[in-house]
């Protein structure tokens, strides 16, 4: 069984930031690429941020320069520094352990976590 706890969300102004945190049970964050998404309403879920278990990181194009993964495996976590937050950026965030595939990455667990809801409006 595994449990992902995202927290660290909120209401913020165009142009602030937030830092986002995810908890995983076990020892997934040291051994697993971990993932964070977003999904807004209406929308699909996308892939954000990656960073692997070799600590590199790739994210994707709409947050690309803004966001930033890190991760400490020692309390099994991984974290999402936000700033120059878009209205755009509005979602709901989750995390996930990621597997690399032939199609790229994909969430490794179907159990989402609760999310955290970030709200960027002035």
């Amino acid at each position: 069984q595994v449990q992902f706890v995202e927290s660290g969300g909120g209401l913020v102004q165009p142009g602030g930031s937030l830092r986002l945190s995810c908890s995983a049970s076990g020892s997934i964050v040291s051994i697993y690429a971990m993932g964070w998404y977003r999904q807004a309403p209406g929308k699909q879920r996308e892939l954000v941020a990656i960073i692997t278990n070799g600590g590199t990181t790739n994210y994707a194009d709409s947050v690309q320069g803004r966001f930033t993964a890190s991760r400490d495996n020692a309390k099994n976590m991984v974290y999402l520094q936000m700033n120059s937050l878009k209205p755009e950026d509005t979602a709901a965030y989750y995390c996930n352990a990621l597997r690399g595939t032939n199609y790229g990455w994909v969430a490794e667990y179907d159990d989402w976590g609760q999310g955290t809801q970030v709200t960027v409006s002035s």
